[in-house]
């Protein structure tokens, strides 16, 4: 008995590719599989309010369908009985999405792009999990659903939007999950929840079939255990023409398999941050995490960088005015749909004169410009952190509607909501742990649609480190 229950424990410690295989090579068989995964999902979420519902009898059921495909010698591809579970904003014919609200916010008649290409790959979603209203916050609150939990300490914050992906991921719920990052949703709950999140360049995911909220900064992405995890992921997800401009390519085929060899020589880019700038102990990690991406053969190149506050203040502008004209009619109509807090940062929002609007969008082509050119002219990625500040708790950033929101949220996303406003690329992966026992994040950023160089130096830099690979204990 203690023998199997190992065996069970294990397997789900194992990250994507690795339990693919274990599937593939009939180490576990797809029910058995999803068995355990409902199982831990049933004992965990109480604690953590990651999952907000849960298909047990259809996940099952698809599980052993994949068994039988399989036994017949019908293979659907990579995911063939992977359980995943993905934030509750895209739409699965059906299936009522709830986009955080205490009420069904659309009972879809479609399936979003991005289940679609998960579905013909094999995976098998078996539930739906938590975001912040709307997919609109940074902390993890919901005040319809319940906040959810970092994994490693409960009382402290996962991070948003996308937070129930990722303590689903960092719990060992899910294998990988799929999140959504309009000024930093993926990065942050990754970092605080030390996982691997990757936020794409704008457009190199189908955003199809998932909630409307800011059409020009919404980006669909990918939490999970790893670099090449993700990798996996990207091959699977990503448009063949992304916006009209370069095939997709063989991520996968490219980089999976290969993490044991150094990343090519590249220049990593870093600024100068002084302890105002970032707290001490997230920049020792960060200059740790730099030292050994020296060791494996990158040439650490000091940046400066433009003036990211005028990034960060016309990204507002755009994704508050673009949320907020998405959702004026329901505020007007059914104001109590929304919690008070969701109602205080919709009516700003509103009030955005279309002239401030506008002026932001013309800024943005000058400012990707502008950053290329000073950045990327002399560097192949720049290293910045996700959070600056050590990870607060819940109570420490449950304000509800105060005035002072929007303050606490541009602390949570000073060097995140800039990347998102030129559309760049950026991976969180974790680089160590503060004092008090919670992760800590770096990201890595990159030239458009040059994912797969983020992609490669994660991946090097986590064969060398085990950071990913840390359990929460309560896991």
């Amino acid at each position: 008995m203690m023998a199997a229950a190992h065996i069970r424990r294990e397997l789900n410690r194992l990250d994507l590719r690795e339990i693919a295989t274990a599937l593939r090579t009939g180490q576990t068989s797809a029910a058995a599989l999803m068995e355990l995964t409902l199982d831990r999902a049933k004992a965990l979420n109480p604690r953590l309010n990651a999952i907000v519902s849960l298909w047990e009898e259809r996940a099952l059921d698809d599980a052993r369908k994949a068994d039988k495909e399989r036994a017949l010698g019908f293979f659907r591809g990579p995911l063939h009985g992977v359980p995943l579970a993905h934030k509750d904003m895209f739409y699965r014919a059906g299936v009522p999405c709830s986009v955080g609200l205490s009420v069904p916010f659309a009972i879809p008649t479609d399936t979003a792009a991005v289940l679609e290409r998960l579905d013909s790959a094999g995976a098998i979603q078996f539930g739906a999990l938590n975001l912040a209203e709307l997919a609109y916050g940074p902390t993890g609150h919901n005040y319809h659903l319940g906040h959810c939990r970092n994994p490693w300490n409960t009382d402290y914050i996962s991070g948003g939007s996308s937070s129930g992906s990722a303590v689903a991921v960092a719990a060992r719920l899910s294998f990988a999950a799929l999140g959504s990052d309009t000024a930093g949703s993926i990065r942050l709950p990754a970092a605080a929840c030390g996982v691997t999140g990757l936020k794409v360049t704008q457009g190199r995911i189908s955003r199809t079939g998932s909630i409307p909220g800011s059409f020009s900064m919404d980006t669909v992405g990918i939490i999970a255990r790893s670099a090449a995890d993700c990798a996996m992921l990207l091959d699977i997800l990503a448009e063949p023409k992304a916006g009209g401009r370069i095939p997709s390519g063989n991520l996968a085929g490219d980089h999976v398999g290969v993490s044991n060899r150094k990343p090519p020589v590249l220049r990593i880019g870093v600024p100068k941050l002084s302890s105002d700038d970032v707290s001490p102990e997230i920049g020792l990690a960060i200059e740790e995490a730099l030292n050994m991406l020296g060791e494996l053969g990158c040439k650490v190149v000091p940046v400066v960088l433009p003036d990211l506050t005028r990034y960060d203040v016309a990204g507002f502008q755009v994704m508050a005015s673009e949320i907020s004209a998405t959702y004026r009619t329901q505020l007007t109509q059914s104001p109590h749909t929304f919690s008070d807090q969701m109602q205080a940062r919709l009516q700003r929002g509103l009030v955005i004169p279309a002239t401030t609007y506008i002026d932001a969008l013309r800024f943005r082509g000058v400012a990707l410009r502008e950053f290329r050119s000073q950045v990327f002219g002399s560097v192949d990625v720049l290293v910045l952190p996700c959070l600056t500040l050590p990870t607060p708790t819940i109570a420490e950033t449950d304000i509800g509607g105060r005035p002072d929101i929007d303050q606490m949220i541009s602390r949570l996303v000073t060097y995140l909501r800039p990347i998102s406003f030129l559309g760049l690329p950026s991976l969180s992966i974790p680089i160590g742990f503060q004092a008090i026992g919670l992760p800590i994040g770096m990201q890595l950023v990159g030239r458009p649609y040059d994912e797969a160089t983020l992609l490669s130096v994660g991946e090097a830099f986590q064969f060398q480190t085990d950071w990913h690979r840390r359990v929460p204990p309560l896991c």
